[in-house]
């Protein structure tokens, strides 16, 4: 067969060069595409005969799978079982980019998924809209290529065309982590070294809500982040956010005030909304009063076993653990509020 070779530019991508390449693997064909660490082939995952075909081009054991690339972190969801806690981390501060996360597969056994960091590779795969792998454009065995006369010297006439794109940008392969076994274990020390891997999935992510993100959840992260900074933590992030209000808003007059009298300054803060994607990264959520438990579930039933009522962690002698809004009452109920909020902190400071 004839393998085309179209040259594109990496800066400025021909949009109809692309069109080609996700027309022909949607229609069971192979395409060499460059990504950020190596170029790789390209194939429709459903197409059984381009499976076979690509392992049959690249020597390749049956029982050796290829790895899924997606060009959006919300796809995941369509072939993995669960996200665990540890892939929101990683792909928090590596995707896209140079990193391939195992995951059990929906239809058993596992897979594993990569979002590279080169937007003709994203572009390609969402023109295809059918699920794409693409490993390394190379006979098994032989160096990866990090550039088109790497990648057609040995594929020449055996795959349908090949988009040269110059050199890749980091030119080495991504790192493998599983995450079906526990703890996770790096099969590839890629781009991304172990270090690095194992000191995102150590740090933790706390986030308080709250109704309106602006006196009660803004008073529990300003008091955690004063408490892990004079004990000299720095493996801890501290979010807040709300449920209601628009983004943007500052804190209330009276937080800031009573805030103030504790040595913090809030008046750099702003308001957010909290979003599905902020919960599934936080390793221990935080919320005021139990409607906000309710309401969160909605969102994200699989964050349970990470949501508590923060005054559940307070010594206050009563049945009501709800913290309740302080919004147009007196300055004495803030300072109530603050007090509940920072002997729950303090015991939260202490576990976490």
């Amino acid at each position: 067969m004839v393998t085309k070779i179209i040259k594109v530019d990496p800066a400025k991508p021909d949009e109809k060069a692309l069109v080609e390449a996700a027309d022909i693997l949607r229609e069971g064909g192979l395409v060499v595409i460059p990504t950020e660490t190596v170029y790789g082939i390209a194939a429709n995952s459903n197409n059984e005969k381009t499976i076979k075909r690509l392992w049959e081009v690249k020597k390749r054991p049956q029982n050796k799978f290829f790895s899924l690339h997606i060009d959006r972190r919300e796809r995941l969801k369509d072939f993995v079982m669960a996200v665990p806690l540890a892939a929101y981390k990683l792909m928090d501060r590596f995707w896209p980019g140079p990193l391939t996360m195992i995951f059990r597969a929906k239809n058993a056994g596992t897979i594993g998924i990569r979002m590279p960091d080169n937007k003709i590779a994203l572009r390609i795969i969402n023109l295809a809209e059918v699920p794409l792998v693409c490993p390394s454009a190379n006979i098994s065995g032989s160096p990866a290529p990090v550039n088109f006369e790497q990648a057609i010297k040995d594929l020449n006439g055996k795959v349908d065309l090949v988009l040269d794109c110059g050199p890749a940008q980091l030119g080495v392969e991504s790192t493998v982590v599983d995450l079906t076994v526990d703890p996770i274990a790096v099969l590839r020390e890629g781009y991304i070294k172990k270090d690095q891997i194992f000191e995102t999935v150590k740090r933790k992510t706390v986030l308080f809500v709250c109704t309106g993100n602006s006196c009660r959840s803004v008073m529990a992260q300003a008091l955690l982040i004063k408490k892990l900074k004079d004990s000299g933590r720095q493996d801890i992030e501290v979010l807040s956010a709300g449920l209601m209000m628009a983004d943007g808003l500052g804190a209330s007059l009276e937080t800031r005030e009573v805030l103030k009298s504790e040595g913090i300054d809030v008046s750099g803060h702003r308001s957010q909304r909290v979003s599905v994607e902020m919960l599934d990264r936080s390793d221990i959520i935080l919320v005021m009063e139990k409607l906000h438990e309710t309401r969160i579930l909605q969102q994200a039933p699989e964050v349970r076993s990470r949501l508590f009522l923060l005054k559940e962690f307070a010594q206050v002698k009563d049945n009501d653990l709800d913290i309740l809004d302080p919004i147009g009452r007196p300055r004495d109920f803030y300072e109530y509020t603050m007090g509940v909020i920072k002997e729950a902190v303090d015991k939260v400071s202490r576990i976490i």
